[in-house]
């Protein structure tokens, strides 16, 4: 069966229309009228081989915050409901991504419980304005809603790192890679890769 979803999110802060594939090639069409944001989109499509495509508009007159977490929240949404009763998947993922001198690692448990364990950026990042209009802050929020909306284990850990923009874009690379993994179809597992016959 095809593992894809498509959904909308309106509130009077944001109007997310997002569409997704878990089994396609990487193919994107992302516009959030955040252009950083577009950027890490783009590459955790890329690197995680999910299509997707996202039309998100929102007050950015006031801050990012509310279309950045919004989509973000429609992403995870869209994830678990692509994954259905996650019947052959790998389950687990992980993968460390360098770009220049910073280094992240991901790791992923689609264990239909959400966590967030977010350690490593260097003091300070949270504060930096990425691209002129993405802050640092923004990264944990993403990973955060993510994971609650999908139900997944996620940690992530910078493990080196100083310029804002390569720890920001290392993070959604590995953590693409590690979902790449995750939801992998593996066609000896039998059923749902649990003891408890659920996830």
């Amino acid at each position: 069966m095809s593992r894809i979803a498509q959904l909308e999110r309106r509130t009077s802060e944001s109007s997310i229309s997002l569409s997704l594939n878990l089994d396609g090639t990487g193919r994107s069409e992302i516009s959030t009228s955040v252009p950083f944001f577009d950027h890490l989109l783009t590459a955790f499509s890329k690197h995680s081989l999910i299509d997707l495509v996202v039309k998100a508009t929102g007050d950015t007159h006031i801050d990012i915050h509310h279309t950045v977490e919004d989509t973000a929240i429609v992403l995870g949404q869209a994830i678990k409901q692509a994954l259905g009763d996650k019947a052959g998947i790998s389950r687990f993922g992980d993968a460390s991504v360098p770009l220049d001198e910073a280094l992240a690692r991901a790791v992923v448990d689609v264990s239909g419980r959400a966590f967030l364990v977010h350690e490593g950026e260097p003091a300070g990042f949270e504060f930096h304005l990425i691209g002129g209009h993405f802050t640092g802050s923004m990264v944990r929020h993403v990973f955060e809603a993510i994971a609650t909306n999908a139900g997944l284990t996620v940690h992530i850990n910078v493990l080196a790192g100083r310029d804002p923009h390569h720890i920001a874009e290392a993070q959604f690379k590995a953590f693409a890679r590690a979902m790449r993994f995750a939801i992998a179809k593996d066609s000896r597992v039998e059923g749902v890769p649990s003891t408890k016959g659920a996830l």
